[in-house]
């Protein structure tokens, strides 16, 4: 479900790919309004699902770093990103992901990934585990025992 998921440039919030035409895409808003429109082959348009953080070590994949809120979190996150002042966000992104490359990621960057986890949880998109991953950790287990 995730690798449907894409972000448009220009354009606010997040929308599901439904098809694909020639010189297009026809996508749907995840929000509630659940409109449709076209998105052609000049828009900037990238899938959550190739998005990462950087670290200091590595990258992190866009739906490693919800699933880490999700799990802490079950739900939307805790503070409204409208009202948190800028240090409050900061602090809790680091709870989440200490090793975050501080240089590389700005705050810019933190509400906007704050900003499509709390779309994608309030419409009951949450399944940030890839099935690979899920396949991994399945098979790190079965060796475990």
């Amino acid at each position: 479900m995730f690798e449907t998921v894409l972000t448009i440039s220009g354009k606010p919030g997040l929308f599901r790919l439904l098809s694909r035409g020639r010189n297009m895409f026809i996508v749907e808003c995840v929000d509630a309004s659940k409109k449709r429109v076209p998105v052609y082959n000049s828009d900037q348009v990238v899938m959550l699902d190739d998005i990462a953080i950087y670290t200091d070590t590595e990258e992190v994949p866009l739906r490693s770093v919800f699933a880490k809120i999700y799990e802490k979190e079950n739900g939307v996150l805790p503070f409204d990103l409208k009202m948190a002042t800028p240090e409050e966000i900061v602090e809790y992104f680091e709870r989440v992901m200490p090793d975050y490359d501080r240089e590389r990621v700005y705050l810019t960057h933190i509400k906007k990934m704050f900003a499509w986890y709390n779309i994608l949880v309030a419409n009951g998109i949450v399944d940030f585990v890839s099935e690979e991953e899920t396949q991994e950790s399945e098979g790190k287990e079965e060796t475990a025992e």
